[in-house]
């Protein structure tokens, strides 16, 4: 197989924030509620003292970042852009609201008039600044506020904060004050660095304060748990009846865990949220998996990606997929599923009409599971927007049925057809969809395919009009100099939507047997301009 398949794009993470940031933040907020200026704001609602203004930017900062980093940990695959400008913005919110509600007043005798609109913070996160094992008196340190009477706090987050034996009993004591309170616990990368007994230990111990807490989402990823570390969390997994998301990335969730999990955890009917990327599932696992999601009929997001799934469990997990009719978002990237279970899945996503985002990538579905794939998201998803399927050995005989769903498609916003083998023929077709449909486009990937100047030509002048599109990337192709002067050239006025050809191959055209055999590029061109697409419901 190409070594392409293998290949995977390297990305800046803006998200989480540094703790110097962070402190940064507070500093300036803090300076803002206490600094005279000419803002009618500060004059019409006073100015703060320097102790109220710090206490009060550091609630602000706080509530800002547990709502981006929630948003964040729901679309972690994204650079955390989105969660930037959320952390922005809410901050800002929050700042207004403060400002608005005026500093304290104190009465005659001194003593602090309450009657005042105060924002209440829900959050308890500890999950900012470096990674660190914490001891005793630093977790006694850290954990004060959930003892402060009449906090309202609902979710914790613990991630990134390694907890030992003695650290954890600290926590104990203070978790057992909120267990009537709590909805949303963040477990996530919270024993990194201990000896296994240890850390199975900790969890007991969590496990057991919590054990009763009626939640709503729970994230144990990034913990190594294995079989082991699930029956570690046994009391708290057998006490949820309520659970809406579920959380187990990157966890170690083998065979053997996965069936635990089923064993442990009483009901999934109002699972919304399930995911287990980057796990050892194996075909056996995902059978066991797939036995959550077919008693779990309100879910609405499922991830499954990079857990060694063949082609048994791919059917497997197929086949509950067709239990789930309120699927909204797919993600079954990197596995092994192959052309049968690409076929099962086409048919089980016959009953899914409300996806948006499905993602497919790398699972060996070639053309025919391609074909069955796209058939089926024609006709039951008119909502998607996002459709990736890179790596599959797709060829330009799939490009046929790809270009009736992407004309089919209005809502389309990103495209991810990468590290195939379309090449000029089915990159064209495709180019013609993009250039009859999808309004909303916005990002569109057709690098490494073995396309040359004709086809990313035609790519090229079916997006570079489009109305807020941003990004084209056709790098790893065989594009002539000549080409890759061209398409700079219409991208001249929006360099910024035209991604990097600097790894294009020129050469690369000499190799190929059908360009050989088609002629030249204009020619090729010119024979597939009449290409209709067929478009019938």
């Amino acid at each position: 197989m190409d070594s392409a398949y293998y290949h995977r794009s390297i990305s800046i993470k803006l998200w989480p924030p540094s703790r110097s940031t962070r402190l940064m933040l507070v500093e300036r907020m803090t300076k803002y509620l206490t600094t005279p200026s000419k803002s009618i704001l500060s004059r019409k609602y006073g100015l703060f003292d320097k102790e109220e203004a710090e206490e009060i930017s550091k609630n602000i900062e706080e509530s800002a970042f547990a709502s981006a980093n929630l948003h964040y940990e729901k679309e972690p695959d994204g650079d955390g852009s989105s969660a930037i400008q959320l952390y922005a913005k809410e901050s800002s919110k929050l700042m207004l609201e403060a400002v608005k509600s005026g500093p304290l007043k104190a009465n005659e005798d001194g003593t602090v008039i309450t009657e005042k609109v105060t924002t209440q913070n829900t959050v308890f996160d500890i999950s900012g600044g470096p990674r660190a094992l914490i001891n005793a008196d630093e977790a006694e340190e850290l954990l004060q506020p959930l003892s402060q009477q009449g906090n309202k706090f609902t979710k914790i987050c613990f991630s990134n904060r390694s907890f030992g034996l003695d650290a954890a009993h600290v926590a104990k004591s203070f978790l057992f004050l909120l267990k009537d309170q709590l909805k949303e616990v963040d477990l996530s990368d919270f024993i990194a660095g201990r000896p296994e007994d240890e850390a199975l230990e900790v969890m007991k111990i969590f496990s057991s304060v919590l054990d009763g807490c009626e939640l709503r989402c729970l994230n144990l990823s990034n913990n190594a748990l294995g079989e082991k570390g699930v029956r570690a969390f046994e009391s708290l997994l057998r006490s949820q009846q309520n659970l809406e998301e579920l959380y187990l990335m990157n966890d170690g969730i083998s065979e053997a865990a996965a069936r635990a999990l089923c064993e442990l955890i009483p009901s999934t009917e109002k699972l919304k949220v399930l995911q287990f990327h980057n796990n050892m599932t194996g075909d056996e696992g995902a059978v066991a998996i797939s036995e959550l999601v077919k008693h779990s009929p309100v879910l609405e997001n499922f991830r499954c990606s990079s857990t060694r799934v063949d082609s048994e469990g791919g059917v497997a997990l197929a086949e509950a997929l067709g239990t789930c009719p309120n699927l909204k978002k797919l993600d079954l990237s990197d596995n092994m599923f192959g052309i049968k279970s690409g076929v099962a899945l086409s048919k089980a996503l016959l009953g899914c009409p409300n996806l948006s985002e499905v993602y497919l990538s790398y699972l060996n579905l070639s053309d025919e599971g391609c074909i069955a794939l796209a058939n089926a998201l024609k006709e039951s998803a008119p909502s998607l927007e996002i459709l990736e399927m890179s790596g599959n050995e797709i060829t330009a005989k799939a490009a046929l049925a790809l270009s009736s769903l992407i004309t089919s498609a209005c809502s389309l916003t990103k495209l991810n057809l990468s590290e195939n083998e379309l090449k000029d023929a089915g990159a064209i077709q495709i180019a013609k969809a993009l250039e009859q449909g999808c309004v909303q486009l916005n990002e569109v990937d057709m690098s490494t395919n073995l396309i040359r100047r004709a086809g990313a030509r035609v790519l090229a002048q079916a997006v570079v009009g489009k109305p807020g599109f941003k990004l084209l990337k056709m790098d790893a192709n065989c594009i002539s100099d000549e080409g890759v002067k061209e398409i700079k050239d219409m991208f001249k006025r929006s360099s910024a939507m035209l991604a990097s050809l600097d790894d294009n191959d020129p050469e690369g055209e000499d190799n190929d047997e059908e360009a050989e055999e088609a002629g030249d590029e204009d020619e090729l061109e010119s024979k597939l301009k009449g290409i209709e697409i067929n478009n019938e419901n």
